[in-house]
């Protein structure tokens, strides 16, 4: 069996609209082509992943309650720096968060995992900077 090389994976674009879909099941297609096991030749220590661009952002859709009862949790490091915030809140000050922070939470916490987010763009509206990249645009 042939070896796969990072010069041997050819990486494309694709569009995903957010726009009334569940947010955790948006978010774990959107890490699947991230991290590339859509390929058959995926391998776990190369970035055989694909650029990804999610619109429609604002308008996902969170199940049950919790949109008020989500929390989401960071910490600055130094005493009684704990800060939360709701989905709701999260939703109404950057709503593309809500799908950043879903899908960070399903990629690897490494290097590469790193390297696969930087070829995520989330964007709030249905416009996008990025309509060259497809082909059938």
């Amino acid at each position: 069996m042939k070896k796969i090389k990072q010069t041997d994976i050819k990486s494309e674009w694709h569009l995903i609209d957010a726009k009334n879909q569940i947010l955790g099941r948006l978010a774990t297609g959107v890490a699947h082509l991230l991290m590339g096991k859509n390929k058959a030749y995926w391998t776990p220590y190369l970035d055989s992943g694909e650029s990804v661009v999610v619109i429609n952002a604002a308008k996902v859709v969170l199940s049950g309650k919790k949109e008020k009862q989500k929390v989401y949790w960071r910490h600055s490091g130094y005493p009684g720096g704990l800060k939360s915030k709701t989905a709701a809140t999260v939703r109404a000050q950057k709503p593309q968060e809500l799908v950043r922070l879903a899908v960070v939470g399903m990629l690897p916490k490494t290097k590469l995992g790193r390297l696969m987010l930087k070829k995520l763009y989330i964007y709030p509206a249905g416009e996008h900077p990025h309509k060259d990249k497809f082909k059938d645009s």
